[in-house]
């Protein structure tokens, strides 16, 4: 075995890594790049790291407290492909598309007692701003929210 596939194992035993991100960490380390490729191509091979695991399991952990573009943001910031991405969400979202609405009557609920909020019909501009902020903050589609919420309450 191969000292960067011993230091790879001794990485991902921890938490989860992109391949781009154990090349990085294997680079700074001042592995060669052949050395570095055969040792992550192993990993995959023993089931140690897969890119598509990590996308799912921060989709699963992230979805109900982030939207899509901060969780999509966070993945191209681990080095995984986009189009990876939108792949593994639109099967996350078609399996949890039932269950997405207690998390936003949840996300309603705290929005409503962190902005002191009886009635999303009379919003106070600088409070409705406020709500705007946090809701695009987290990556949902504020305005789309916010016109759902006032709906229900008609």
């Amino acid at each position: 075995m191969s000292g960067c596939f011993n230091y790879f194992l001794s990485l991902v035993s921890r938490k989860d890594y992109s391949a781009w991100e154990l090349n990085k960490k294997a680079r700074d380390k001042g592995f060669e790049v052949e050395e570095i490729a055969e040792a992550i191509e192993q990993l995959q091979n023993l089931g140690y790291q897969s890119d598509l695991r990590l996308v799912e399991n921060l989709i699963l952990a992230n979805q109900k407290k982030y939207g899509k573009p901060v969780l999509k943001r966070k993945c191209l910031q681990k080095g995984i492909a986009g189009d990876l991405f939108e792949k593994v969400w639109a099967a996350a979202t078609a399996e949890v598309e039932n269950e997405d609405a207690p998390a936003l009557m949840e996300l309603k609920a705290k929005v409503m007692r962190k902005y002191k909020i009886t009635d999303f019909q009379k919003l106070d501009p600088k409070v409705k701003s406020k709500i705007i902020s946090y809701l695009q903050y987290r990556g949902f589609n504020a305005f789309q929210l916010l016109r759902e919420w006032q709906e229900e309450e008609n």
